[in-house]
């Protein structure tokens, strides 16, 4: 089982009283997890992982490191895909995001959608990501 040791950041809008996190669905041009929402994610490369984080986000959404702002850091979570069979070691980020229009998905994703953070067990995801996102932000799974 190989090992691989990717960043999972999720961005955070807050309205009206009301608390949102984006959910970005992979295309079919991406090397795994095809058509499953997920995070801003990536795998890191030669670099520590708050930095590849913020590389992630420039490259799949346009945000910059001043359209951002860091909240939290999550401990490291281990996934195992045996049917991939991939060890995901995933470092999870929370960023709030100051003007959410300036977002722009690339071609890593043919789909982007604000939720509120308790309907992502409603989606088909990456593998624990409802559980990656409760290492940075406060939720109860249903």
């Amino acid at each position: 089982m190989r090992e691989a040791k990717v960043v999972t950041c999720f961005l955070l809008h807050r309205s009206g009283g009301r608390e949102e996190i984006l959910l970005l669905r992979r295309s079919q041009q991406v090397g795994t997890y095809r058509g499953r929402w997920a995070g801003v994610s990536g795998y890191i490369e030669e670099t520590d992982p708050l930095t590849q984080a913020y590389t992630e986000m420039e490259e799949e959404t346009g945000l910059a490191g001043e359209d951002v702002q860091l909240l939290r850091t999550g401990e490291p979570l281990e996934v195992v895909d045996t049917e991939a069979e991939r060890r995901w070691i995933v470092h999870p980020f929370l960023f709030e995001v100051r003007e959410p229009a300036r977002i722009r998905a690339d071609w890593e994703h043919t789909e982007t959608r604000w939720i509120r953070p308790e309907e992502i067990f409603q989606y088909e995801t990456i593998p624990q990501l409802a559980e990656t996102l409760m290492r940075v932000y406060p939720l109860r799974r249903p």
